[in-house]
């Protein structure tokens, strides 16, 4: 197939100024308030080791860009950005300055399938608190996101929180061995429910059992879970007190109204093992981020420690995000030879007062009514225009 002029790879975009303009925008609010909270932000390179960084991602091998550096060895474009932090915060610098606290605001990549129609390059924001494993850096996060999603004007913004290991502790109950709660697993990220049907009425399930079993995708509150927890188990009892602690926290912080507590959620992102949670926003149709607890990601950079956090997608908030209209005015400053210097006088006052101002050279512009409609006012300083 011949790669036309103006054709871009498969699953890039071209930023226009208009994107970009309220992309630099949300940039800065998000991330203000995540140094206002005390993280620090930082940037990983674009580049990592396939063998550290692209193999723990949890991004399936066939969505990874790969490419060979001058050594042999196989690079990836970075798929993740919680795997690229794990690994710096096991480094040196910050092991010794646990709880660490990092932001960041990042482009990640994934490759796409032609029929797909995703992005395989977009922009995160996010934050991950590594060294603290209490349900009180859980409810940090989740808060903090709530109200990253408040202060961009995003509504109906609510959060579906879950449990990866207290399920997969349930389903054990329900007698399942690891290849059914692999599949089952995989019909919930998929949010298969056809398939979930299927899957509970042919496994080989106490009939008693399978009615309650089938409820699993319908729970959206902690009271639904508790016909579910095994007294008798002394794990499953603690991480579903720990779940109730988390619901004090969250109600005391005035979000109670957007969350659901849903059991059966599930991640696709395979390192979160603990709680779990994901972001919707009206305007969107999909997730605008995720989060959870990997504590095991941490373990494989050889560090036995907590690590929370989550991942906002900016194409994704752009479309939810509303706000009030802000003051766009630009101010156009067409000069010639003769009033060169009066031009730039002009627009240096201009952008003292904190205004927009362009300047252009008159006769070079070519289409003087279409150039001009761009801007809120223009100045023509005598003789600019040609004609």
């Amino acid at each position: 197939m011949a790669i036309q002029m103006f054709e871009k790879p498969l699953g890039m975009r071209d930023d226009f100024p208009f994107i970009a303009k309220k992309k630099s925008a949300l940039r800065s609010k998000g991330t203000a308030i995540m140094e206002q909270a005390g993280y620090d932000m930082l940037q990983t390179p674009t580049l990592e080791y396939y063998e550290t960084i692209g193999k723990i991602s949890a991004i399936p091998d066939n969505a990874l860009f790969k490419l060979l550096d001058s050594q042999g060895e196989t690079l990836v474009l970075r798929p993740d950005m919680t795997s690229p932090i794990a690994r710096v915060a096991a480094s040196k610098l910050l092991k010794e300055k646990m709880p660490v606290r990092l932001g960041y605001y990042s482009n990640v990549f994934r490759a796409q399938k032609r029929e797909g129609g995703r992005p395989a390059e977009f922009e995160q924001m996010g934050v991950e608190l590594i060294g603290d494993d209490s349900l009180y850096a859980d409810a940090e996060v989740i808060i903090l996101a709530s109200t990253i999603l408040k202060e961009l004007n995003v509504e109906s913004g609510r959060v579906v929180i879950g449990n990866t290991q207290l399920l997969h502790l349930i389903l054990q109950d329900f007698g399942l061995d690891s290849g059914q709660i692999e599949a089952i697993r995989e019909a919930l990220v998929s949010k298969n429910n056809v398939g979930f049907d299927e899957l509970a009425d042919y496994m080989d399930m106490d009939p008693a059992k399978t009615g309650a079993f089938k409820k699993l995708m319908a729970t959206s509150s902690l009271e639904d879970w508790r016909p579910y927890i095994d007294s008798a188990n002394a794990q499953q009892t603690a991480l579903y007190e720990d779940m109730l602690k988390l619901e004090q926290i969250i109600a005391r912080n005035g979000l109670s109204e957007a969350i659901t507590y849903d059991l059966s959620f599930i991640s696709h992102m395979t390192y979160y093992t603990g709680l779990v949670f994901e972001f919707y926003g009206a305007g969107s149709g999909f997730p605008l981020g995720n989060g959870g607890r990997y504590d095991g990601l941490m373990q494989q950079f050889g560090m036995q420690v907590g690590a929370t956090g989550f991942g906002l997608r900016i194409d994704r908030l752009l479309e939810a995000a509303t706000g009030s209209a802000e003051d766009d005015r630009h101010t156009l400053i067409l000069f010639d030879e003769q009033s060169e210097e009066q031009a730039h006088q002009e627009a240096q006052e201009l952008r003292a007062q904190g205004a927009r101002a362009t300047l252009q050279y008159g006769p070079a512009v070519r289409d003087t009514k279409s150039f001009c409609a761009l801007f809120s006012e223009v100045r023509n300083l005598g003789g600019a225009l040609n004609g």
